[in-house]
């Protein structure tokens, strides 16, 4: 094969290996996040708590629906 084609199938190898790795990172953070979300109820309450607020299980509930609406929820 000639040096032309040589460089062309590297060029489209690495361009296609750069694209399934992007793409295989964001699924598994994705899911990552999805499995271990990065603050829970108990973290909310004692943010509350120290902002000086007397957290209520309702507004527990309303602040991490909310929160869990804002983030995408693919499977």
């Amino acid at each position: 094969m000639s040096t032309p084609i040589w460089i062309l199938i590297v060029i489209v190898a690495l361009l296609a290996g750069l694209a399934l790795g992007f793409f295989g990172a964001r699924r598994y953070m994705e899911k990552y996040i999805r499995e271990n979300p990065p603050i829970n109820e108990d973290q909310l309450r004692l943010m509350m708590m120290q902002m000086g607020q007397r957290p209520s299980e309702k507004k527990l509930h309303q602040m991490m629906n909310s929160m869990r609406q804002q983030t995408p929820d693919k499977k």
